[in-house]
């Protein structure tokens, strides 16, 4: 237990000292405020993922390497932001629906395809990179054209101020290099720890992925959206979250792929529940956060809700409870269609009132 503790520690302290630095180094060569907030903080806050992923595909525990990726995915939608929402209504900027979320169903609908034939290989893991190489580059490019009100929020709410003890390159490097030594360190830890929980439990290292591991490396997360939340910073939670999910997917899980020893061979019951339902996450946030561009209390705690539900499921499951056959079918007949209707009854309504009018002309709000 000491070393799992100690592990997510050094992970957090790892990612901050990381974004703090990255960030940093990033403003004094001239990198606008947005661009550093879309891209150094987001891959910053998935550090830990990173370090854990890697580490754990590197000494063959490939189950705890993608059940980290794609329960840390799980976690930051239906958690975070219901956690978040649950603090106060978040507001979604259109640019996270119109570009943002798209990206993350895309991804996660790729991940699957990719994962059908039983494998992300490194060829695949290669293309993650180029991927994430070209949708930096269109950020890049895209926040040249951005408003001055976004870029002020970004500059507020995701970078430091110009000056302090941090604010030369000397001191912004040394951060660097003490974040990652400090995630390669608290990865080997709770790698290691996570192992031995799965041993002693009787569980299998993917549940102890999904589940334990993937909670721990998302607390960067889960710091900044609540802080966020409480703060009251226009949709920087929203933001951190969809954003993590894209870094997750391309960066995590293409530079794990990438430098594996071998392909990562993915598990069974990650292909038939874990990677459908971090899809159905993905799909069920469009139209939540069309629906009124906020995602509100009751968003808040339909999200949370569903990933009580899910944790629960995985330790009924790991358990071969008897309750499993019960609660299984009390969710697939009754709970996931009735909130798949409540959702695209709320989307219809959003689109009837603010889409069109009686006479089919685009309303302009």
């Amino acid at each position: 237990m000491i070393w799992f503790v100690l592990g997510l520690v050094a992970l957090v302290a790892g990612a901050e000292l990381l974004v703090r630095g990255a960030s940093r180094l990033a403003l004094s060569l001239g990198i606008s405020p947005l661009v550093v907030g879309l891209t150094v903080v987001s891959l910053g806050t998935s550090a830990p993922e990173m370090a854990v992923s890697v580490q754990s595909a590197w000494v063959g525990q490939v189950d705890i390497a993608l059940g980290n990726v794609v329960g840390s995915n799980i976690a930051n939608i239906l958690l975070i932001l219901g956690v978040s929402a649950l603090i106060v209504p978040l507001t979604v900027h259109q640019q996270i629906i119109r570009q943002e979320v798209p990206v993350m169903i895309g991804l996660s609908l790729l991940l699957w395809a990719l994962a059908l034939d039983g494998g992300i290989s490194r060829h695949e893991g290669l293309g993650f990179l180029v991927v994430l190489t070209v949708y930096i580059v269109i950020l890049i490019r895209k926040s040249r054209r951005e408003q001055a009100a976004v870029r002020a929020e970004y500059d507020e709410a995701m970078t430091p101020s110009a000056s302090g003890w941090d604010s030369t390159v000397p001191v912004q490097i040394i951060l660097i290099l003490a974040g990652l030594a400090l995630l390669v360190q608290g990865s080997n830890w709770l790698v290691e720890a996570a192992v031995g929980f799965a041993k002693y439990l009787g569980v299998s290292e993917l549940v102890i992925g999904l589940t334990v591991v993937a909670v721990g490396t998302s607390l960067p997360e889960v710091a900044t959206s609540i802080l966020a939340a409480i703060r009251g910073e226009r949709d920087i939670a929203v933001g951190n979250a969809v954003g993590s999910n894209i870094f997750n997917i391309l960066a995590v899980l293409g530079v794990t792929a990438a430098i594996a020893p071998d392909d990562l061979t993915v598990a069974p019951a990650l292909l038939a529940l874990d990677i459908p339902i971090m899809v159905a996450v993905a799909l069920i946030c469009l139209p939540i956060f069309f629906t009124g561009s906020q995602i509100g209390r009751f968003d808040g705690a339909l999200f949370l809700g569903y990933y009580i539900a899910y944790t629960t499921y995985l330790v009924l499951h790991a358990s071969a409870h008897s309750a499993l056959a019960g609660y299984s079918a009390l969710m697939g007949r009754y709970v996931l269609p009735a909130t798949v209707l409540t959702v695209l009854i709320l989307a219809w309504r959003h689109w009837r009132r603010n889409g069109v009018d009686a006479h089919g002309r685009p309303r302009h709000s």
